[in-house]
């Protein structure tokens, strides 16, 4: 394959499909960036010289191990573990760890790939990884779930450091987890260093941190409706998910004046059309963090309505937040939120949105803010950690809500700068694209061929 086939879309897809056969997740979200970076790519000749579009979408390495641990009946288990690698140009692999039954290379690899950007889109110096195992948490106890983590830090901690790789958290991997990996990481290595983040504020984690990715998710929505002179007043959002992400992205929605009126769960979701007041979502919270419970109890002791096996995207609303999982938003979905009026979309979760979906929002001309940007305040909170602990300082809740909103703004000033008018509104994926991969692109080559 020449440089030159190299900038023909479907001649790169094609090549990329047969080196990474069987991984959809992956191809879709490549497929996204190479069409909003492929008029660059044909204008730069030192891009092309570099091969810049075959080194991106390959991991530098990628780390594949077994964790056996012993569970509760002393019966001997293994799980499979993984840790992608992808891009470190622009400083050490940042990322996060995911605990779950579905997790395989081809999600990792999406996800490591999508870190790539997201990160270069903080203007933090972070590279891009993602990891994590096919283990389940749900139903295993406290003591399992501490054998599992130490076991397979005992593997990962050759392959991280605060110079190297600083894995987080991600779906499965909370505070209880992140305090087992790193007390391993620490017994093992008798050293106390930033090697991971999300960690609790006692040993080291940032004010803000929990808070980070729903509400910077909400601020980048702020940041959009902003730019075209509206606001939150008055506005119904439907939100999927009642993780981490979910929650706070309703508490920060509310704070700004928007009535919420939908939750969910993989069981399906609430709707309650007098809106998830604040103590109805404290309640909420108590729920999903402490009690582990199902989203249907809300639907019990509040009286309103239960949709098993169901995504809220019927639901008639102004702004939606789609916060729960890769792609739980369907061409289908988006059709009938347009029908319904939707304004605007901000991406929680992952790539929850189909490539199908997304295409129906732009044509609709619907406000639509892509992860890479929407989700970035995890990871950028990540970052402002990672800070602390190099500097063995710790900001306090406000200042890290601030650098939050500068960082945000940040990144919507440049999904502008970059974008284009579809239809007098913003392209914010492609500006999300075109802004994140310039930094990592010039970075790999001023390095030369490595």
């Amino acid at each position: 394959m020449t440089k030159d086939d190299f900038c023909d879309i479907d001649i790169f897809m094609t090549g990329l499909k047969r080196r990474n056969p069987a991984e959809p997740n992956f191809h879709q979200a490549v497929h996204e960036v190479i069409e909003s970076v492929m008029p660059i790519i044909r204008d730069s000749q030192a891009y092309r010289d570099a091969s810049i579009l075959e080194r991106i979408t390959e991991p530098d390495r990628i780390i594949m191990f077994r964790v056996t641990w012993m569970d509760d009946q002393g019966n001997v288990r293994a799980n499979r573990a993984w840790r992608v690698q992808f891009n470190n140009s622009i400083g050490p692999y940042k990322g996060g760890l995911r605990f779950h039954k579905s997790v395989d290379l081809d999600t990792l690899k999406f996800l490591g790939f999508e870190q790539t950007f997201k990160n270069s889109l903080t203007g933090l110096p972070m590279g891009g990884a993602k990891g994590g195992s096919n283990f389940n948490p749900k139903g295993k106890s406290d003591a399992e779930i501490m054998r599992f983590c130490h076991a397979m830090m005992t593997e990962l901690q050759r392959h991280i450091g605060e110079d190297t790789d600083v894995p987080a958290g991600d779906i499965g991997v909370g505070a209880r987890e992140l305090g087992f990996l790193f007390g391993q990481y620490k017994r093992l290595n008798n050293r106390f260093a930033g090697v991971l983040t999300g960690k609790g504020l006692s040993f080291g984690g940032s004010a803000g941190r929990k808070e980070a990715t729903g509400h910077g998710a909400v601020y980048f929505l702020k940041e959009m409706l902003a730019h075209r002179g509206d606001g939150f007043d008055g506005k119904t959002a439907i939100v999927s998910g009642s993780g981490n992400v979910a929650l706070y992205a309703i508490d920060k929605l509310l704070e700004l004046g928007a009535k919420v009126v939908t939750a969910s769960d993989s069981s399906g979701f609430i709707h309650d059309p007098d809106g998830i007041t604040a103590d109805k979502l404290e309640w909420l919270t108590q729920l999903k963090e402490v009690k582990r419970g199902r989203i249907s109890e809300y639907a019990e002791h509040f009286h309103c309505e239960f949709h098993a096996g169901q995504r809220p995207w019927m639901i008639p609303a102004d702004l939606a937040l789609p916060c729960a999982t890769q792609n739980e938003l369907n061409h289908k979905d988006a059709l009938t939120m347009i029908n319904n009026g939707i304004q605007a979309v901000a991406e929680g979760a992952n790539m929850p949105s189909t490539t199908e979906a997304v295409i129906a929002f732009h044509k609709a001309g619907v406000l639509f803010g892509p992860a890479k940007a929407a989700n970035a305040g995890g990871v950028a909170v990540s970052g402002l950690e990672q800070s602390q602990n190099a500097l063995r300082i710790a900001w306090t809740h406000q200042q890290v809500d601030e650098k939050l909103q500068e960082i945000m703004k940040d990144i919507h000033q440049k999904c502008v700068q970059h974008s284009e008018l579809n239809n007098g509104v913003v392209d914010y994926v492609k500006g999300a694209n075109v802004s994140g991969f310039i930094k990592v692109a010039d970075a790999m080559v001023a390095y030369g061929a490595i």
